[in-house]
């Protein structure tokens, strides 16, 4: 699956995809993307609209490309549902399908619909619920692990664990957005405190300046914060 150029140009910072080249923006995107590719564990942590989770799919999706790995693993808690799961119609994947949205979203701007249905296929990109991680090591892949703010202590610990040769991990959400029941600890947060003087880890806080959807987004989120 090699390309003529490489996924990453570590002088300009782009990721480049099978669609389109992603040229982060801003100090915080730059270095979380230079994270990305040079550390084993990439934490990104802020508000929605800053690119988080576009900027570690799509780094992810290059690394496959180039062949540094061999497959994407990518993740989210399936918090708001919870056992109402179970009442879904469908199968597992049409259960949870609408929870890894936002993940799909960025994949599309990676491969085009054939190639990303091909490689969903064949198991080279793997989309599952946080849950489903359990009990596995994942080596010579790319793993993404989103909203984790959503995912428990125990969770967070049992997902950085699961690191195997070869492998990458990238880690995003806001911890301020947090939908876990009253009293439980966000394992990202827990994480962000835990591992926040391990060297070989990389960690960007993003703010509001960082958000780049519709210029309203940012006042709309520091007036639900304040």
């Amino acid at each position: 699956m090699a390309i003529d150029m490489p996924a990453h140009s570590p002088d300009t910072l782009e990721i480049r995809t099978r669609k389109k080249t992603i040229i982060p923006k801003g100090d915080n995107q730059i270095a979380f993307a230079r994270h990305l590719f040079d550390k084993d564990i990439s934490l990104g942590l802020g508000p929605a609209g800053t690119g988080k989770t576009y900027l570690a799919v799509t780094a992810a999706a290059s690394k496959l490309i180039d062949g540094t790995v061999e497959r994407l693993i990518l993740s989210r808690p399936a918090v708001e549902a919870g056992e109402r799961l179970g009442y879904l119609p469908g199968d597992m994947k049409d259960k949870v399908d609408p929870y890894m949205q936002p993940i799909y979203d960025a994949l599309n701007d990676a491969f085009p619909s054939k190639q990303l249905a091909k490689l969903i296929e064949e198991k080279n990109i793997e989309i599952a619920p946080l849950a489903f991680m359990r009990g596995r090591t994942f080596h010579n892949a790319a793993v993404v692990l989103d909203e984790a703010q959503n995912a428990t202590v125990m969770q967070m610990k049992m997902f950085l664990t699961r690191l195997g040769k070869g492998s990458t991990m990238a880690i995003t959400g806001d911890p301020l957005q947090v939908d876990l029941p009253k009293g439980v600890e966000s394992g990202l947060a827990d994480a962000a405190l835990k591992l926040r003087d391990v060297k070989e880890i990389g960690m960007v806080h993003f703010t509001y300046d960082d958000v780049v959807r519709h210029p309203l987004v940012k006042e709309i989120l520091r007036a639900y914060s304040a």
